[in-house]
């Protein structure tokens, strides 16, 4: 457990881990501090690692969940993005704030150096800026998360609209658009509870009309609309990725329909040229005594000259027509 006394407040930082282990230890200190303690049922809820994010507010504290995405270099790739997601929540207090972060949190790590090296006259003012400057950063991977969204796409576009190979990677294609999905509903659910903050944040400057609390509201609010704009750009940037692969899974389908337009037109168009040959062969091989040129020595060829003449004219008409051109593969 960390804790880093600030100018006006004190910052908790622990990992999910540590957490668990010293729980009672936690409750013992919030209350040393602030004569708070938590609520049991906050608590559990803390400790796992699957909530969602949320904001929730009581009479004492309120309680932020944000969960992190990062792309993870293990086995990532223009194919394969692979996500890592987890939930960084936040307790805040009138002088005191907990975090609870994963273990091996990179952010929180590079925070608390770039805190220590901060000017105390540079340094959070309050708990609720502390946490919107931590918040901050990890929307910014949120920014950077994009360039890899639309890696991954271009790759799976590239496949689809390749002319020369047949696509059968169905299956990634399709985790590829579950992980869009996932990235976003997380959007959707961090806009939902840094909305939820900014109401509150209302609440607090309509209790109070001291000028030093309003203006510091005034600057939260700059910061907290700051964190709601970049986590709505990456939902819009999502949302055109999505309909972009989708566009292209219908041109991929309409390509594959237009190629077996033109063989069955190809086909189409050599059965019309090789029936006139049938007729004519046909003709001639019926049994009968009496046939035209049947008997005649020049017969033979005046019958492979028709057949010739009727071929070329018929593969003239067609190629003009356009019906025997070339099909790309």
């Amino acid at each position: 457990m960390l804790e880093i006394s600030l100018t006006n407040f004190t910052w908790i930082s622990l990992s999910r881990g540590e957490l668990s282990a010293q729980l009672d230890a936690v409750q013992q200190r919030l209350h040393a501090l602030s004569r708070i303690t938590l609520f049991d049922l906050d608590l559990s809820n803390l400790l796992g690692s699957t909530q969602s994010s949320h904001f929730s507010s009581t009479a004492d504290y309120s309680l932020l969940v944000f969960r992190r995405l990062v792309m993870s270099s293990e086995g990532a790739s223009d194919q394969f993005l692979h996500l890592d997601t987890s939930p960084v929540a936040f307790i805040i207090l009138d002088r005191v704030i907990l975090s609870i972060h994963p273990e091996s949190c990179a952010i929180h790590h590079t925070f608390v150096q770039r805190l220590k090296d901060t000017p105390t006259n540079r340094q959070p003012t309050s708990p609720a800026d502390l946490m919107l400057r931590i918040v901050n950063p990890m929307v910014d991977t949120y920014l950077e998360l994009r360039h890899g969204l639309s890696k991954s796409m271009a790759h799976w576009q590239m496949q689809l609209l390749s002319p020369r190979k047949r696509f059968h990677h169905w299956d990634a294609l399709l985790a590829a658009r579950m992980r869009l999905h996932h990235v976003e509903d997380i959007c959707e659910d961090q806009r939902a509870s840094v909305q939820e903050w900014i109401d509150e944040l209302d609440t607090w400057a309509t209790a109070s009309a001291h000028a030093t609390v309003l203006r510091e509201h005034d600057l939260l609010m700059v910061r907290s609309r700051d964190v709601l704009e970049h986590i709505e750009r990456v939902a819009h940037h999502v949302r055109r990725l999505e309909q972009t692969l989708e566009a292209s899974i219908q041109i991929h389908f309409s390509i594959q329909g237009n190629h077996t337009n033109d063989i069955m037109r190809t086909l189409t168009a050599l059965t019309a040229i090789f029936l006139p040959l049938n007729l004519v062969t046909g003709f001639f091989g019926m049994n009968f005594e009496f046939l035209p040129l049947i008997h005649r020595g020049d017969g033979l060829w005046w019958a492979i000259g028709t057949m010739v003449t009727v071929t070329t004219a018929l593969v003239c008409i067609f190629l003009r027509k356009r019906y025997l051109a070339k099909i790309e593969p």
